[in-house]
């Protein structure tokens, strides 16, 4: 029998919040989901759980780890001061502190939010990746010259598909300055424009530090989509319940895939886990064409852990309840050697 453990589970803030603050009432809406199932998961395997909501205070970090004393922390924290960037320096404070916690380490994170530098990191090492420009702000934008159009514009370091819409499809010259401009003014952040690839959208959940598992594929599957209209997952895609209805769009497990491409995929999968530094659990984004070529397109370290996501069904279908799935994620945090 595992000794049970002492837990401080970090939430995000949406506000300043106060040591000791009760976040019951949240806990029970839609929004708060993740965190309420992982604390629910944390009790049925009995360990303690205390939680703590950060917005813009580090330092309520410490002040409650002296009165709380966990044995690790589980970071559900993806930004600061209600800003996405922040998410891997929290992590560097842990790290500097030597607070074990569970899912990814700074550096993974980080390379992993530059769009520009994951893409390079796995190009150099052979991995396909679509053609891609960053276009900075401030800089010049005019025709992306090594791209054929249509393009994807997004921002450069935006997830949960922030900032992608139908309008991030770019088919002409016009459009892609509009599109860039946009994202310049409105994220306030570089833009990386790639080429579109046409195929399946595959989402591949992977966890483990040095020996990695590989849970069964997920397939964002688009049904009413006109053949001539690009098949992408915006913002709207993902989170908008009408707009997923209206177009036909569902999550579930790929279907007729071959053994050898499954193959393929997983050990693809691993290498650009291990290549990115990723460590914890991650989801990785991916294309498959009509002729079975893979394209990169994104790695989520920290992917969302409600117990009806892909992250967590993923795990489930490979025979680990959800948990299951928390406590293994709770006992890697604790193994993993971080120097």
């Amino acid at each position: 029998m595992k000794k049970k453990l002492r837990l401080l589970v970090l939430f995000d803030g949406t506000s300043p919040t106060k040591l000791d603050q009760d976040f019951t009432k949240e806990l029970k809406t839609k929004d708060w989901k993740t965190e309420a199932d992982v604390m629910a998961a944390l009790g049925k395997l009995g360990h303690t759980a205390e939680h703590l909501a950060i917005y813009d205070d580090v330092d309520l970090v410490r002040q409650k780890l002296e009165t709380c004393a966990p044995d690790i922390l589980f970071n559900l924290v993806e930004q600061f001061k209600n800003r996405p960037g922040f998410d891997q320096n929290i992590v560097s404070f842990f790290e500097m502190q030597d607070l074990p916690f569970t899912g990814c380490g700074s550096t993974g994170l980080t390379l992993c939010k530059h769009k520009g530098i994951s893409k390079k990191i796995l190009h150099y090492h052979g991995i396909h990746v679509p053609h891609f420009v960053v276009i900075p702000r401030g800089q010049r934008i005019g025709r992306p010259k090594q791209l054929k159009l249509p393009v994807l514009v997004k921002p450069v370091k935006e997830e949960a598909s922030y900032g992608i819409s139908q309008a991030s499809f770019v088919q002409n010259e016009e459009q892609f300055r509009e599109r860039v401009t946009f994202v310049h003014e409105k994220y306030n952040s570089d833009a990386i424009a790639e080429e579109y690839i046409e195929g399946r959208e595959l989402y591949v959940s992977i966890m483990g530090n040095v020996r990695l598992t590989v849970f069964p594929i997920r397939e964002l599957v688009f049904r009413e989509v006109p053949p001539n209209e690009p098949k992408i997952a915006t913002y709207n895609a993902k989170w908008d319940e009408e707009y997923r209805k209206r177009w036909g769009l569902e999550n579930q497990f790929a279907e007729d895939l071959d053994p050898a491409l499954v193959t393929n995929i997983q050990e693809t999968c691993k290498d650009i886990y291990r290549l990115l530094t990723i460590d914890g659990y991650a989801r990785i984004d991916l294309r498959l064409t009509s002729e079975n070529k893979l394209y990169f397109i994104e790695a989520n370290p920290n992917p969302i852990l409600a117990n009806d996501e892909d992250f967590a069904l993923a795990a489930g279908k490979a025979g680990l309840p959800y948990p299951q799935l928390i406590e293994r994620i709770v006992r890697q945090g604790i193994n993993t050697v971080r120097d």
